[in-house]
């Protein structure tokens, strides 16, 4: 990528443009000094400018590209286009009598002086213009005092023959006779010349041989046509025979030998291609051309055998007795082709330097072009200015490039005012030129005038590619412009062109951001009339909306529909939507609706009836999951351990304790408990706060020698410490220990926290030590929790972090409370703390920081309190209350 050397606070400009091509875009400037082959940074101008202190506002780049493009301007051209497109001022459209002769009058009014240079002109000007370019010809063959030529034919031909319009061309030829202006030209060498650029070699030959058994030849021009066209289409034994009429009747020339190597590299017969050049050059040079040079250059380089092509050339260069311009063009341009740009830019500029070569127009813009998708920008800026310098009129392709350049080279406004004076210099942007100008303003944030512009580019009947719509799309979304972007939709599927589910899934999730969910559902509409399956994520974001909207129904229905697209809906979804219709008239009707529909769809199945019962528990319906679980007991469906831990989850979290205690005690009386009911009763019952209840149960699981989840242990020590019930706590650590489990992070954390609020949680500690043993495991818990008890922590902290190893594993929340806990008295230590943690791998949060600052703080240490408030919000965390009152 192009290094960015140049910056200013005004942002004059972005990249190394503004620098290396200063004199370049100064209208008043002087030349550069030559391209340095060696391509050194050290020797570019962009160094030099950087020592003369150069600066450029962008609308002198636009003013100097500007003068530029408006040297190509040929106004009479141009204006005959304009009335040919127009029908004379008329408007696009399709052509009526009364246009045609609206234009008719229009060209006549500009007082042409008809001749084949400036038909032939006119038609090279505009062969891209294909139908306009037949209404030129038309108009001038019907003007009285001209006549076409055989030159203005085969022109014609070929602008058909390069745009495939075979069928028009051949109608053309069958009509042909019918025309006024055939009189003066020959008529049979007009039509084999027409059907032989045709790609029709067969019928040019019957008609080459019908005009011969009447008596009448060709002349060389079409003798030359018709061969050429039979090497092209490989009709190679009747390229001898017309060969050597040719020689016959006096007509060989430079073109004959040139085409003959052409057939012999056709036939990949390359030794005789060579050995003809050579015979060539040895009569003296008489019949060779430069053309015939190329060819062969152009067959060896696409066999690869580029060594051999560059001797051919260098030895061709050494006789001196043929122009190699073509020849160089040939090289360099299959080169490119080839990706050697490296070579390609060397040989140009060497030849440039030493024989004064200056490639045609279209070989600079291949180079730029190929330049430009490798991001060689420097490279691309240095051939501009080469072109400038040798005065060479760009065309639309090197101002298309220069657009895309710009763009590139982040120099958006520059672009962006070319394109909107392009009237100026007659500029029509090509779809690349668009796609990048769209993407690049996206990338700016200038996404209005990225809309304008795409609109711009649909009237001028160009689409952009999926890539830059997306963009476009998800630029729109992003600003919430989503009038535009429904006009954006709209003009798509107007166009058949039908945008990415991405696309379609970033609009509506984008509408349910912004509390437009119905305008989503709407788009989702327009997708399923179009038979186009929205993707899962798309049904998500929906169902979400409405029941953020509370239209549990609509969710539901979609949350149907997307099972019928073939989608399924994760657990989470169900309950999300369960919850919303319990919170809608009539839950028990909602809900139960929804299952009848879901039973529809599906043998019935105890997952099925998992989603209701847990979507019922998580909306403190737990009669409604009781229902649930009856219904699928009515169904013939065995309850399964899941089912029965979600309807037991369902009374816990609705505090129906009585309830659960009831169900847990019925499933005690059918059959054995099992581990994991008794483990969620125990873990529900403490985050209700139902303690005594859950010991009770977790007393009936050792007794029964089933060993509880650490889980529990956790939930029984965290609400215990909560409710200051710290004779108890040890107790169960003790029973922890007994039955062989370690201490986990969390419960250790939650004793470390506790002990820092009181020292109550030692002092039940040391009570306890009447009856352990001192070597017991849970004697260093209890002088960790002593240290931690202390006001003031003396403790060293490797001696702290191995204390604590030893009992339980630490992680982050361990270290940020021993980082709070040694802030409080000893704050260079808890910053060397920080320093260790960050060493052993861990990411700071947000506790973390605040710790450190509040701190810091705290001592008076308010400087680098500061500097770590700002590297807390450069990484997006924020201070706690407690912080900000020292801010």
């Amino acid at each position: 990528m192009l290094t960015l050397r140049c910056i200013t606070k005004t942002r004059q400009f972005l990249s190394p443009l503004s620098i290396t091509t200063t004199n370049f875009f100064l209208p008043s400037s002087s030349s550069f000094s030559s391209y340095n082959s060696s391509n050194s940074n050290s020797n570019s101008p962009f160094v030099h400018s950087i020592v003369r202190g150069d600066e450029l506002q962008a609308k002198d780049v636009v003013l100097s590209f500007k003068h530029w493009f408006k040297s190509r301007n040929n106004e009479l051209l141009d204006r005959i286009f304009e009335i040919l497109v127009g029908g004379g001022g008329g408007g696009r459209g399709q052509e009526t009598i009364s246009s045609r002769q609206s234009a008719d009058l229009a060209l006549s009014l500009l007082g042409l002086r008809l001749s084949e240079a400036l038909v032939l002109e006119v038609l090279n000007y505009g062969k891209k213009d294909v139908l306009s370019c037949l209404k030129f010809f038309d108009w001038a063959g019907r003007q009285v005092g001209f006549h076409h030529t055989r030159a203005t034919f085969n022109a014609i031909f070929k602008i058909l023959s390069r745009a495939k319009l075979m069928s028009l061309m051949l109608d053309f030829l069958d009509s042909y006779m019918k025309r006024r202006f055939t009189h003066r030209v020959r008529f049979y060498n007009t039509l084999v010349m027409g059907y032989a650029v045709a790609g029709k070699p067969e019928v040019a030959l019957q008609l080459f041989g019908r005009m011969r058994f009447q008596g009448v030849d060709l002349d060389g021009f079409a003798y030359h046509v018709l061969l050429n066209a039979l090497v092209e289409e490989n009709y190679f034994d009747a390229v001898d025979v017309v060969a050597k009429q040719i020689l016959i009747r006096g007509f060989e020339s430079q073109v004959t030998h040139s085409i003959l190597v052409k057939n012999f590299c056709k036939q990949s017969q390359l030794d005789k291609a060579e050995s003809a050049l050579w015979e060539l050059v040895s009569a003296g040079g008489w019949g060779l051309s430069g053309h015939g040079v190329s060819t062969l250059v152009d067959a060896l380089c696409k066999r690869n055998q580029f060594e051999k092509a560059g001797e051919l050339l260098e030895e061709f260069r050494q006789l001196g007795i043929v122009p190699l311009d073509r020849a160089y063009g040939v090289w360099i341009r299959d080169l490119v082709q080839a990706g050697k740009l490296d070579g390609a830019l060397e040989f140009f500029q060497r030849k440039k330097s030493l024989e004064g070569y200056v490639p045609d127009l279209f070989r600079y813009n291949m180079l730029i072009c190929r330049l430009l998708r490798e991001n060689r920008l420097e490279d691309v800026c240095d051939l501009l200015i080469e072109m400038k310098e040798s005065r060479i009129s760009p065309d639309e392709v090197t101002m298309n490039a220069a657009l895309c350049f710009f763009c590139k080279a982040g120099m958006v406004e520059v672009a962006l005012e070319l394109y909107n004076s392009r009237a100026e210099f007659g500029l029509s942007p090509s779809s690349m030129a668009y796609n990048y100008l769209i993407n690049t303003l996206c990338g700016d944030g200038s996404t209005d005038e990225a809309y304008r512009v795409l609109k711009n580019s649909v009237e001028q009947g160009y689409f952009p590619g999926k890539r830059t719509f997306s963009i476009l799309a998800d630029a729109l979304c992003r600003e919430g412009k989503f009038d535009k972007m429904k006009e954006l939709v709209a003009v798509a599927l107007g166009r058949n062109f039908m945008p990415s589910d991405s696309t379609y899934d970033t609009f509506i999730s984008a509408l349910c951001r912004a509390n437009r969910v119905e305008d989503g559902y709407l788009i989702h509409g327009e997708l399923n009339r179009l038979n186009k399956v929205a993707s899962k994520y798309t049904y998500f974001n929906l169902i979400h909306g409405f029941n953020k909207s509370n239209r549990g129904d609509i969710a539901a229905r979609l949350l149907i529909e997307m099972q019928e697209k073939g989608h399924s809906p994760t657990r989470k979804l169900y309950r999300a939507v369960i919850c919303c219709l319990c919170d809608m008239e009539n839950p028990e009707k909602q809900f139960l609706k929804l299952l009848e529909m879901q039973l529809s769809r599906h043998e019935p199945n105890f997952q099925v009836y998992n989603f209701f019962i847990d979507g019922a528990g998580h909306a403190r319906k737990p009669e409604l999951a009781r229902e649930g679980y009856e219904m699928m007991v009515r169904s013939g469906i065995e309850p399964v351990l899941s089912s029965e831990i979600l309807m037991l989850q369902s009374y816990l979290k609705s505090e129906k304790i009585s309830d659960a205690l009831n169900f847990f005690r019925d499933l005690s009386k059918r059959r054995k408990i099992g581990k994991k009911l008794c483990n969620t009763m125990i873990v529900g019952l403490c985050k209700v706060n139902k303690p005594y209840l859950a010991l009770e149960i977790l007393g009936e699981m050792r007794e029964n020698q089933v060993t509880p989840s650490l889980e529990c242990y956790e939930e029984l020590v965290k609400i215990l410490c909560s409710n200051k019930k710290y004779n108890v706590v040890v107790n169960l650590i003790d029973d922890l220990t007994n039955v062989g489990r370690h201490i986990t992070s969390f419960m250790g954390n939650v004793l470390l926290l506790h002990s820092m609020k009181s020292q109550d949680l030692y002092w039940a500690w040391l009570r306890s030590r009447d009856v352990q043993n001192e070597a017991s495991s849970s004697w260093m818990l209890g002088q960790l929790i002593g240290a931690f008890s202390h006001p003031r922590m003396n403790q060293d902290i490797k001696d702290l972090e191995e204390a604590i190893e030893q009992c339980f594993p630490l992680d982050l929340y361990t270290y940020n409370m021993l980082l709070r806990r040694l802030s409080m008295s000893h704050m260079d230590r808890a910053c060397e703390l920080f320093n260790r943690l960050c060493q052993k791998g861990y990411e700071p949060n947000r506790w973390t920081y605040d710790a450190l600052v509040h701190g810091l703080f705290k001592h008076g240490r308010t400087a680098e309190a500061k500097r770590w408030l700002e590297e807390m919000f450069r990484k997006g965390l924020d201070p706690t209350e407690r912080t900000k009152l020292f801010i």
